[in-house]
């Protein structure tokens, strides 16, 4: 069955054919993590056909290729660190490309075709089926991680001229955003015990998805003021920090639930940033005006 294919899709055959290997051996492993039920027959399901994609591209290379366990290694510690639809919907971000270069060659190799309608569609509906608890939840570390970012950033830049010195607003800052984490886990609690009828979302669990997101949060946001004492050093910091924050956060839910990176971004940094200037601008005014130290 071995083709006299060009040099050109030679190559991109055996890297998919090692691409194909190396994601049979993230399933496989990611199945064998899974309690029996669910998960574990849909991640069986797809390391069974990313083998057949292997094997049908080995034969038409004519030769054996090697997956990439460095490759399969990351995915895995991906999928585990940063959750399991995450860590796969990130490895198959690479598909669609792969699919189009696919229907390029299916007139030539029909089999080829195949694979990418199963590339393209199999593998992308199972995935949205998977049961993350993560996901499931997203809605309770949406609303910790945003209300810390909107209040923290607003009390820092107000409490930058209202205070004097970066300690006296670390201190401070950490107070406020320890309380307000604990009083926001406690609102999650209360939130999710009361639609425990409409939601199957475990009221503790939402509080303490909540309330963590809260807190690493808070810590993040007041790290320069510990550090530095130029308080306005410190504040251009915590703004990038809450930037960078939005921006790690919104990639995250781009993959994971594909929605649109840009638009939320601008959405959550427009509201951090525009609460912050609020806030500098009243700190401002308390520390000159009214002589508030």
């Amino acid at each position: 069955m071995d083709h006299d294919f060009p040099a050109t899709t030679r190559a991109f055959l055996r890297n998919q054919t090692r691409n194909e290997l190396t994601e049979d051996i993230v399933y496989s492993r990611l199945a064998q993590r899974q309690p029996p039920g669910h998960n574990r027959e849909l991640l069986e399901r797809i390391a069974k056909d990313e083998r057949e994609h292997a094997a049908l591209l080995t034969a038409l290379l004519g030769e054996g290729v090697r997956p990439d366990r460095l490759k399969a290694a990351r995915a895995l510690f991906v999928a585990r660190v940063f959750g399991l639809t995450f860590g796969l919907k990130l490895m198959e971000k690479g598909e669609a490309r792969a699919g189009d270069a696919y229907r390029t060659l299916a007139t030539a190799v029909p089999d080829l075709g195949r694979i990418a309608q199963e590339e393209d569609g199999h593998e992308a509906a199972l995935l949205s089926l998977l049961d993350d608890e993560r996901l499931n939840y997203m809605g309770a570390i949406v609303l910790g991680l945003n209300d810390a970012l909107v209040e923290l950033t607003g009390a820092l830049a107000g409490f930058t001229f209202a205070l004097s010195g970066s300690r006296l607003i670390a201190v401070t800052g950490l107070i406020t955003g320890l309380a307000a984490a604990m009083s926001m886990a406690a609102s999650a609690f209360l939130s999710a015990r009361a639609d425990k009828e409409v939601s199957d979302r475990h009221p503790g669990k939402t509080a303490c998805y909540t309330g963590i997101a809260y807190v690493c949060t808070v810590f993040l946001l007041i790290l320069p003021y510990l550090l530095l004492s130029n308080v306005k050093v410190s504040l251009t910091l915590m703004l990038a920090t809450a930037l960078g924050i939005i921006a790690l956060f919104n990639f995250y839910l781009s993959v994971a639930k594909d929605v649109s990176f840009r638009r939320n971004f601008l959405i959550m940094a427009s509201i951090s940033t525009g609460v912050a200037a609020i806030s500098f601008g009243i700190g401002y005014l308390l520390n000159h005006t009214l002589g508030v130290e």
